[in-house]
């Protein structure tokens, strides 16, 4: 095992010294595919509770050192997160709040069932939209602890034991989303958010010390703003940096091409590239096709890149191309799915 390890290595080690790594910046698409007729959506707010879940919610806030009104006022802080970063885009051309509607929650802490196709067809042809963004879910969980400062403080009496109590109060903010239209019988997208705030603050009693935890409401807004905001980004394509391989040993020709590459000359470093793939030597042949799949890759010439890539693979058995060669087809697949998102934006 040892020697099979250090096998392994070395072999790792030969693989670096041949290539060097580049980083390139991809398009990918939503991880949410709208369909392109939706262009009116309203939000609707299913997170309320009712009057028997209510009573276990306020049980729950009680127990748990909740505020008052913590969790309504983070779930429409949330809604209006989700609102405002619609309305920025340019995807829609009317984002509605329907507060007038009224959900009630029929459990807490979970998401409720979906709605049904045909309540979202009613409520899609009475209010005028073509989708719903609903938050299905907001709950705030809040644990405490308490401790007990060891130590002495130094005053004009002599040194006196620290007397008082240290608090620490940790908020989970957890929403759940779900997007539905009458056009589409299943729910076109549904997401469970959480994130973890903490707290700390002293007192000479329990009371006091909870009561030294400032700002801890506000920050809950800010963090269920931020989460409904997160939400609308889900429909968006986003920027994303990727690593490639290329190979930069094999002739003088791929030394040079390695310094032009290295100085932005990619261009150069390709026709370099390009004047080895006929290479009577298969090795240095194959090597650069490779390379060709990369320089097809960073000029945004997909096709080109998976031939060149699949020349590599099935011509001359260069390692690395089969790799390529998977990657490549799934950005030539993220590629359409992006031209049927784009659809939506025309």
């Amino acid at each position: 095992m040892k020697n099979y390890a250090i096998i392994v290595l070395l072999g790792a080690i030969l693989v670096s010294c041949k290539t060097n790594e580049l980083y390139i910046n991809v398009l990918q698409p939503a991880p949410v595919t709208m369909p392109p007729e939706i262009k009116k959506v309203g939000i609707i707010n299913r997170s309320i509770p009712t009057e028997e879940t209510k009573i276990v919610d306020v049980l729950d806030k009680i127990f748990s050192l909740e505020g008052a009104d913590l969790d309504k006022d983070g779930a429409w802080s949330s809604i209006g997160g989700l609102s405002d970063e619609l309305k920025n885009n340019e995807r829609f051309t009317e984002v509605k709040l329907l507060k007038d509607i009224d959900f009630r929650a029929s459990r807490i802490g979970i998401l409720p069932p979906p709605l049904r196709p045909r309540l979202v067809d009613s409520l899609c042809r009475v209010t005028g939209t073509d989708a719903l963004f609903a938050l299905e879910r907001f709950d705030t969980d809040t644990r405490v602890s308490y401790s007990t400062p060891s130590g002495k403080i130094g005053t004009p009496l002599g040194n006196l034991p620290i007397i008082g109590l240290e608090v620490s109060m940790e908020t989970i903010i957890k929403t759940g989303w779900r997007i539905y239209s009458p056009s589409r019988p299943e729910i076109i997208d549904e997401f469970n958010f959480a994130e973890s705030l903490v707290f700390t603050g002293k007192g000479i009693n329990p009371v006091a010390a909870v009561a030294a935890l400032t700002g801890r409401k506000e920050a809950v807004q800010e963090v269920s703003r931020n989460a409904g905001q997160s939400y609308a980004t889900r429909i968006l394509p986003f920027r994303l940096n990727v690593t490639r391989d290329y190979f930069v040993k094999g002739t003088n020709n791929f030394k040079i091409a390695k310094r032009k590459a290295q100085t932005g000359k990619w261009d150069e470093a390709g026709d370099l590239w390009a004047t080895e793939t006929n290479n009577p030597r298969m090795r240095i042949a194959g090597r650069a096709c490779y390379n060709m799949a990369i320089i097809n890759e960073i000029n945004g010439q997909l096709d080109d890149a998976l031939g060149w890539a699949q020349k590599a693979w099935e011509d001359y058995k260069t390692r690395l191309a089969l790799r390529y060669v998977r990657i490549l087809e799934d950005r030539l697949y993220k590629r359409d799915l992006l031209q049927v998102q784009e659809e939506g934006l025309q």
